[in-house]
């Protein structure tokens, strides 16, 4: 069976030196780790962390999804995505690790006669305009995601298309054009579906966005572009089974997340994420929100002031070697790096035995592009250990659906773990709800009058601090 492995022999002192963690920094852990995974188990029993049961309960979901699929695919010239946050990073990311990486230049048969993918993720005018520029709005079908219903990036977009739907095809056509994913019960989106007729999916009231890519939010946009989502919860399932051993030091997800709590304690500030295979890249933009929303935060549960978190940062092997790494491998002691890497790509490609005569490029003649960015991955780790900068690598065998599911899972149980360690509420987001409540009050909204009162009342910027 494909499995993922956790490598972290260069977090430990033995190898990289005092910035790394010691067998005793992880002795010192035990109790309190001991009592994270008790909360862990306990939420779950009580239902309080639902996305942990997403690879187990959702066999009817499944086979709406795909009914719908077969149904509605051939009618379609491209499936464009109305989300942000995890309702965009997620289908992204696996739709990069697991589709052709020029899937929408690939003509219809060589997509298996699945529509073209796009993700409407940014309110930037010009964006939206240019996206109405490359396609024809009446060959789409639009997946309006918002459990709210009240995302004001994700529901201006559907109310733009929506009504330029109407101006170009008969009313009872539109509908055939929209597909909303939801809450089942509460927010705008629900209740318009529901009187415009559109065939909805549903968001598990318990699962927040950046833990949803397991739900339809980002299943039908998998299966829409033929990526096998059955595969995808088996893979999270297999690693659901391997995040139940109460060992956390013999659980992959726990010790991730343990080993990134301890260094925050000593100051590593950043988590550098660094997969070396392009099918990875969005794998790094995904967890960014995970991490960073689900940790960075204010209070601690007993509502002391602690402002913690880990800022993450994205990277990409062997691109970033040339543009990150030196500061890596010779910067400040305040990052734990990451390598994401794989051992069987889907492609192999040989350098030909070319310029010969030139010792520095010659000895590249016969070795395959396959071994150059395994080598460069190992020479980066080895860098990185010379330096004395504490790195993990996490290893797929090879990126398929199934080590997907592993993956995306692992990082999701991780981030929870982690989050329990540091004694806050991983599961919400005030700093982002802040900023969506002070532009509900800049536009007036109602509800939101003592809003708009606070922000009239902020100090006036002053011209001398502007050039």
């Amino acid at each position: 069976m494909d499995l993922l492995k956790l490598d972290y022999n260069h977090m430990m002192t033995e190898f990289v030196g005092p910035a790394g963690i010691s067998p005793a920094d992880l002795a010192a852990l035990d109790a309190q780790a001991k009592d994270a995974v008790l909360a862990m188990k306990t939420k779950r029993a009580e239902g309080k962390i639902d996305w942990r049961d997403l690879p187990h309960n959702q066999n009817n979901i499944i086979e709406d999804i795909l009914s719908y699929v077969a149904e509605v695919k051939d009618d379609f010239d491209a499936f464009v995505v109305l989300g942000i946050g995890g309702s965009a990073l997620g289908p992204i990311a696996v739709q990069q690790a697991i589709n052709h990486p020029y899937y929408n230049e690939l003509p219809r048969e060589k997509r298996g006669g699945y529509p073209k993918l796009y993700v409407a993720d940014n309110v930037d005018p010009e964006r939206l305009v240019y996206l109405f520029d490359t396609i024809d709005i009446t060959k789409c079908l639009f997946n309006c995601i918002s459990k709210s219903g009240s995302t004001s990036e994700t529901m201006s977009q559907f109310m733009i298309i929506k009504e330029m739907l109407e101006e170009r095809l008969p009313k009872e056509e539109v509908k055939k054009h929209i597909v909303c994913t939801t809450d089942k019960e509460k927010g705008n989106l629900i209740r318009i579906a529901k009187e415009e007729g559109y065939k909805t999916f549903f968001i598990p009231s318990g699962v927040g966005g950046r833990f949803s890519e397991l739900t339809p939010v980002g299943l039908l946009p998998a299966a829409m572009c033929g990526i096998d989502i059955k595969a995808l919860l088996l893979g999270a399932a297999v690693m659901d089974e391997r995040s139940n051993e109460e060992d956390w030091q013999k659980n992959p997800a726990f010790l991730y997340g343990a080993l990134h709590y301890i260094a925050m304690k000593q100051g590593k500030n950043m988590s550098v994420m660094m997969p070396y295979a392009d099918s990875l890249k969005y794998i790094s933009d995904w967890y960014a929100q995970l991490w960073a929303e689900s940790l960075g935060k204010k209070y601690d549960l007993d509502g002391n002031v602690v402002q913690v978190g880990q800022t993450p940062v994205k990277a990409l092997g062997v691109t970033d070697q040339h543009s990150q790494v030196q500061l890596y491998t010779e910067g400040p002691f305040d990052k734990v790096i990451v390598l994401l890497g794989v051992e069987e790509f889907k492609e192999t490609i040989t350098i030909p035995k070319t310029y010969q005569d030139i010792p520095s490029l010659g000895f590249l003649g016969g070795v395959t592009q396959n071994q150059l960015i395994q080598t460069e991955q190992m020479a980066t780790e080895y860098a990185l250990l010379k330096s004395g900068k504490p790195n993990m690598t996490i290893t797929l065998p090879r990126v398929n659906e199934f080590t997907l599911g592993q993956l995306l899972y692992f990082f999701e149980v991780a981030t929870a773990f982690a989050g329990e360690l540091l004694h806050i509420n991983t599961f919400d987001q005030p700093g982002v709800e802040e900023g969506k409540n002070a532009t509900y009050a800049m536009f007036g909204r109602p509800g939101y009058e003592e809003k708009k009162r606070e922000l009239d009342a902020r100090p006036a910027k002053k011209a001398a601090y502007q050039l």
